[in-house]
């Protein structure tokens, strides 16, 4: 067994990772564990998923952000609606995507799943992007390993004091190449997280350049493709979805959006989407793509949050689309079910992603 499984991840293994008869029996990827904010589930129990997701962001900065920002019962009063419209349309698991110093409040999270019924997911990590507004100070000073050791410490042992757990590890790099200092530090960071938890690291990118080099950062530090997850590869090309799928990694469409509140819809990238994921699935790489609205947020800067999208256009407007197209059911569970567990199964991956 790997020495690098930190005790929180050892627990998780004798819950839920152990075959239940015959030793080197297969381990199927649904029996691998998820961390939510209210405690581990089997990715079996996920269900239905949303990858990404938002329940509040502020945008007033690092150096400014905190509870104090926000009045947690009165953001509960807003989003809880929105949750449990998702959870009539089927969804059972959301992966709240907000990272720490832009809102992250798993607080707020573990309430409303108690009330929704849906499995929240939290993170670990640091947004780097909008020119590393969201940093905090110490990023600078601090080695990738320091950094790393502080986002074990929230897997280990809990989050500002809970016994929340993070459930995936959440970073972000500027849109355009190459890398920066930091931004690399950021991803290496990423990389020995994931190597002492097992946690999948999902990277806010918008290019292809980053991309790739994100994926040679990985590769050096013995990282699978597989433990990680493009962000926003809406924002790239075809030609590099393709290239890092079938290197192993997962290639994130989380924009979809049909505005379906206005007749007729404006701002709908529904027929993008239908083709994106016929291109993809054309390529033999379905069994590689995530689907999400990234959608949400209550702003505290604004009167009662501001406007808030839900979480049910995919339900009510791309599956039946995807559908029609000649999309079978088992092609439609493979994206909202099994991507999600496989994807997000909580184990190290620093092998052969196939």
């Amino acid at each position: 067994m790997l020495k690098t499984y930190s005790s929180y991840l050892m627990l998780l293994w004798l819950l839920f990772f152990l075959p239940p008869s015959a030793p080197g029996q297969q381990v199927q990827e649904g029996d691998h564990a998820v961390a939510t904010v209210t405690g581990p589930i089997s990715a079996s129990e996920m269900g239905p998923t949303l990858i990404h997701e938002h329940v509040l962001v502020d945008w007033i900065g690092a150096d400014s952000t905190g509870y104090h920002r926000w009045n947690r019962q009165k953001v509960i009063d807003k989003v809880l609606p929105y949750f449990r419209e998702a959870k009539e349309q089927g969804i059972r698991t959301i992966l709240e995507c907000t990272p720490a110093y832009l809102g992250r409040d798993p607080f707020l999270l573990q309430e409303l799943a108690r009330r929704s019924g849906i499995n929240i997911l939290t993170n670990t990590g640091y947004y780097g992007a909008v020119d590393n507004k969201f940093m905090p100070q110490h990023a600078w000073q601090e080695s990738a390993e320091t950094i790393s050791r502080r986002w074990i410490d929230e897997f280990e042992n809990g989050i500002d004091g809970s016994d929340i757990r993070p459930g995936f590890i959440k970073i972000s790099v500027r849109g355009d190449a190459p890398l920066s200092s930091l931004h690399q530090k950021i991803v290496r960071a990423a990389a020995l997280t994931h190597l002492a938890t097992g946690l999948t690291i999902v990277s806010h990118t918008t290019g292809d350049e980053p991309a790739l080099g994100q994926l040679d950062i990985l590769e050096e530090a013995g990282v699978s493709p597989a433990a990680w997850v493009w962000t926003h590869s809406q924002a790239g090309t075809l030609e590099a979805q393709i290239k890092i799928g079938r290197a192993g990694g997962w290639i994130s469409l989380d924009n979809f959006n049909h505005n379906s509140s206005e007749e007729p819809p404006s701002n709908s990238n529904l027929e993008w989407f239908i083709e994106r994921l016929s291109k993809l699935r054309e390529a033999g790489l379905l069994h590689r793509v995530l689907i999400s609205h990234d959608a949400g947020y209550y702003n505290p800067d604004e009167v009662n949050g501001g406007e808030f999208r839900g979480y049910t256009d995919i339900s009510k407007h791309l599956l039946p689309a995807l559908r029609e197209h000649g999309f079978t059911t088992a092609e439609i569970n493979r994206l909202m079910v099994e991507n999600p567990q496989q994807a997000y199964g909580i184990r190290i991956r620093n092998g052969n992603p196939n």
